[in-house]
């Protein structure tokens, strides 16, 4: 929360500067006169191949509805499409966003003090911060180039389980994670679907830039690999449609058992979790998400190719120009380098001398370019030396200006 309102307070002290902060979508990618057609297209859908009445159109639209939402048939429909996960609706809980989606799994998983969460070290803020409000441990595994270390891991799970503590879940990202943009690999992910079911460990999977690949290559997804019901998959339409409507879902299909000892499925107590958070999903918002999914073929990888063209070409010229302001011999003098991710929103770059709030306070006002501390991002302290890059909701204009800016303050000879 602070940092937020800490990148807030510097965006609007210093507008003109360019912004690699923010990880929202590109406005320009939205169509404001498209809205209507899809929420059309989810009413005629409703009359037409359900044969609802024009009341039950109306009550479905207005009032409050299902806790578990009503897209559940076209999610599965699109999951199975896009990323060949055979998930049944019943398994499907739609969410106000991914952020309530790992809100009410958190609140569902853990029941004690004994109970930890484990995340990669650096890690997505939403995760640690919902962890926080929830009063849930959380511990830190160290990432390395390729992803979470699954040796550090196994590690980590031994030594906690020592000292009487019961790692529940592991927070992870495999495509183009943020912070940092690493992508596993495929052994990456099987290794570490195998190290769930081997320590008995849940997987909450959280998917929002799986589409935009640099390289044209996607990996399959934890959960399209889950043969063990061993994952809990988090998605959301922010990044793939828009995120105002804020939609997202989860896909929790393992059995659990009740109080009273009724069999049931995950998505049934997250429901319930649910009914006592936001009571349901806006109706408006899912109806014209589901107008997307149904106008697009119930397929959005296809439908985001523009999207996924738009970020490519971003993350193509952030890389040209910090490659060429800094070629080798001068960044190794200068004591600056940084990642190269296969795809997604974010870069990471190293630097030998704290990218801290005094820095990035000097960097808006003196050079016109904002960024994020990396520090934000470690949950045990780190990151200190490493600044994050955001290209998503720029123009490619404005992220070869930006690299220009930030150049200027990282190595002030290399702009002249």
């Amino acid at each position: 929360m602070e940092v937020m309102n800490f990148l807030n307070e510097i965006t609007s002290r210093h507008p003109e500067a360019i912004s690699f902060g923010p990880g929202r979508p590109y406005e320009g990618l939205f169509e404001v006169e498209r809205i209507g057609e899809y929420l059309d297209a989810y009413i005629r859908h409703l009359c037409d191949n359900l044969g609802r009445t024009r009341e039950e159109v109306r009550t479905l639209l207005f009032q409050y509805g299902r806790t578990s939402g009503h897209l559940q048939e076209l999610v599965a429909r699109t999951l199975r499409n896009d990323e060949g996960i055979q998930a049944g609706p019943e398994s499907i809980v739609v969410t106000v966003g991914c952020q309530e989606g790992m809100f009410i799994a958190l609140r569902a998983l853990f029941a004690g003090p004994s109970d930890v969460l484990l995340v990669s070290s650096p890690c997505y803020v939403g995760i640690t911060g919902a962890a926080r409000l929830l009063d849930i441990e959380t511990v830190p595994v160290p990432e390395g180039e390729d992803g979470i270390d699954p040796g550090a891991l196994r590690r980590t799970v031994t030594t906690l389980r020592a000292v009487g503590k019961r790692p529940r879940a592991l927070y992870v990202v495999p495509d183009f994670s943020n912070p940092t943009g690493t992508c596993l690999t495929l052994a990456a992910r099987r290794r570490l679907l195998e190290l769930a079911e081997d320590e008995d460990l849940l997987l909450l999977e959280d998917n929002p830039y799986g589409f935009f690949t640099r390289t044209g290559t996607c990996r399959p997804t934890l959960k399209a690999l889950d043969s063990q019901r061993r994952v809990i998959y988090l998605g959301s339409f922010a990044k793939t449609c828009f995120p105002g409507a804020r939609v997202g879902y989860v896909v929790a299909d393992q059995q659990v058992q009740t109080r009273d000892g009724r069999c049931t499925l995950l998505a049934e107590e997250l429901s319930k979790v649910k009914s006592m958070v936001t009571v349901n999903t806006p109706a408006l918002s899912q109806a014209v998400i589901g107008g997307m999914l149904m106008t697009h073929g119930y397929r959005l990888r296809e439908a985001s190719k523009a999207a996924t063209d738009f970020y490519r070409e971003n993350l193509t010229v952030l890389l040209d120009c910090l490659e060429r302001l800094l070629p080798p011999s001068r960044r190794e003098a200068a004591g600056v380098q940084w990642n190269s991710p296969e795809g997604g929103f974010f870069l990471t770059l190293s630097v030998p001398f704290p990218a801290d709030n005094a820095l990035l306070e000097e960097s808006a006002r003196d050079y016109g370019v904002i960024w994020t501390p990396m520090s934000y991002f470690y949950p045990d302290g780190g990151g200190r030396y490493q600044m994050r890059l955001s290209l998503s909701c720029l123009t490619p204009d404005q992220v070869a200006e930006g690299a220009r800016r930030l150049v200027s303050l990282l190595d002030p000879s290399a702009t002249r």
